[in-house]
């Protein structure tokens, strides 16, 4: 018997379903990326106090802020493999679970060791988080709307800072609380809502569309038809296949311009907080309230970037040009200092940094094999966990070196540049590629 879901117009099947997977799934996604960028990203709030309290220097700070990125890396694939093999329900309990109380642990610590050690074991918990959840949404995610969808989450990113920078903020200016520092009760604070998200991950999500109680059997069968990867919650493919994307040069290309994109976000979050104290006298509530402007600009900027995207179907530019943007007004803003000038270029560089993860995850997610692409995706997070690893260290050793943050803040702005530089490179492979396929 034909399917009546096939029959019906193609744009109102995958509104329908698409509102259901939003409301179902990408926004409850978001807010495990919300609360886990929160647990991750504190420590640059706790920094104003901890520092001095553990005795760090800003080498050993930016090293602390950048070794989460040795366990993010070592868990990027392992972590996929285990989603695939016990579920993506199960894999994301756990994972939650453990990065709560690993967070939650953070308030305890007495020395560099201790920050060092529960850094690792933090990012190994997250690890496979976003790679994961791009997996796993794209199996829910029509190509037509791929970007808007995965724009969900990643705004979550952006939230988390609008969010929590102003909690961390007002956190630290507590005197005292319960006896202990501030910055150590912050860390317990913040920690605790991801405990109850992990439990609660396991009677929400189901791990595929045929199990989705929620969507109606045409609805089931329609994505089963034209979304790659709704069948099962496993690749297919030989083993050589899956492995096609460290060997194709498109991957690598989108993998190195994703380093060049974390290490801008990167080096601001973790630094920001002190390049504003050193400019300034305001309190961490003040400065949690001026982090969490340029989030805000980001957030509604990555929605208007990947509608807008979306709409044209153009990718490249839409990475290339924000990007590039983004470092140039973020050393202006520096350069400006205190004052409304820098406040309103700091604010335009961080939607323009923050507005491209969207356009960008469209472009390897279409342009990789289907049975590759869950490698692809965690070849190219594993290269931003990268930039995490090498780029708040380097700012941090550059600090030091040189007493200022204007190198720091040039070292984004030439990543920024070459960014731009590899998106141009990476519409030319692109081109290159659609040429063979239309002659084939």
């Amino acid at each position: 018997m034909k399917n009546s879901a096939a029959a019906l117009p193609q744009s109102e099947v995958e509104e329908t379903i698409g509102r259901k997977v939003l409301r179902r799934l990408v926004f409850p996604s978001a807010l495990f990326v919300l609360l886990s960028s929160i647990d991750r990203n504190n420590i640059s709030f706790a920094a104003l106090y901890m520092n001095a309290d553990l005795g760090l220097s800003e080498t050993q700070y930016g090293f602390a802020a950048g070794v989460l990125f040795v366990g993010f890396m070592l868990a990027k694939y392992p972590s996929v493999l285990l989603m695939e093999r016990v579920g993506f329900r199960a894999w994301l309990a756990v994972i939650t679970i453990i990065w709560s109380v690993s967070a939650f642990a953070m308030g305890l610590i007495r020395n560099e060791w201790d920050l060092y050690i529960l850094r690792v074991i933090l990012g190994f918990a997250e690890g496979g988080l976003s790679s994961g959840l791009m997996i796993y949404l794209t199996h829910w995610a029509s190509e037509r709307f791929r970007a808007s969808v995965l724009s969900i989450p990643l705004i979550a990113v952006s939230l988390a800072q609008v969010i929590g920078a102003p909690i961390a903020g007002l956190l630290l200016d507590l005197d005292q609380p319960f006896g202990i520092s501030s910055w150590r009760f912050m860390f317990f604070v913040e920690a605790a809502p991801a405990l109850l998200l992990g439990i609660w991950a396991l009677y929400w999500f189901p791990d595929r569309p045929a199990k989705a109680k929620w969507l109606s059997e045409k609805e089931k069968s329609w994505l089963l038809e034209n979304v790659v990867g709704a069948k099962s919650g496993k690749e297919a493919g030989s083993p050589k296949q899956r492995w096609a994307a460290l060997t194709t040069p498109v991957g690598w290309t989108c993998a190195m311009i994703w380093f060049c994109l974390l290490s801008a976000n990167y080096g601001i979050i973790f630094w920001l907080p002190q390049i504003l104290q050193g400019m300034s006298d305001l309190t961490p509530t003040q400065i949690g309230v001026v982090i969490a402007l340029p989030n805000a600009a980001a957030i509604v900027a990555l929605i208007l970037n990947a509608r807008h995207s979306d709409k044209t179907g153009e990718r490249i530019l839409h990475v290339a040009i924000p990007a590039l943007l983004g470092g140039t007004s973020l050393l202006v803003a520096y350069l400006l200092g205190a004052g409304i000038p820098g406040l309103l270029a700091l604010i335009f560089g961080g939607a323009m940094t923050g507005c491209t993860v969207a356009a960008f995850w469209a472009i390897p997610t279409k342009l990789l094999p289907p049975e590759s692409q869950a490698m692809g995706v965690v070849m190219i997070n594993l290269l931003g966990g990268l930039a995490g690893l090498i780029i708040p260290a380097a700012m941090g050793a550059l600090r030091e070196s040189t007493g200022s943050f204007l190198a720091p803040l040039l070292l984004i702005f030439a990543l920024a540049v070459v960014c731009a530089g590899l998106c141009l490179f990476a519409g030319a492979q692109m081109r290159r590629m659609e040429a063979r396929q239309a002659a084939a």
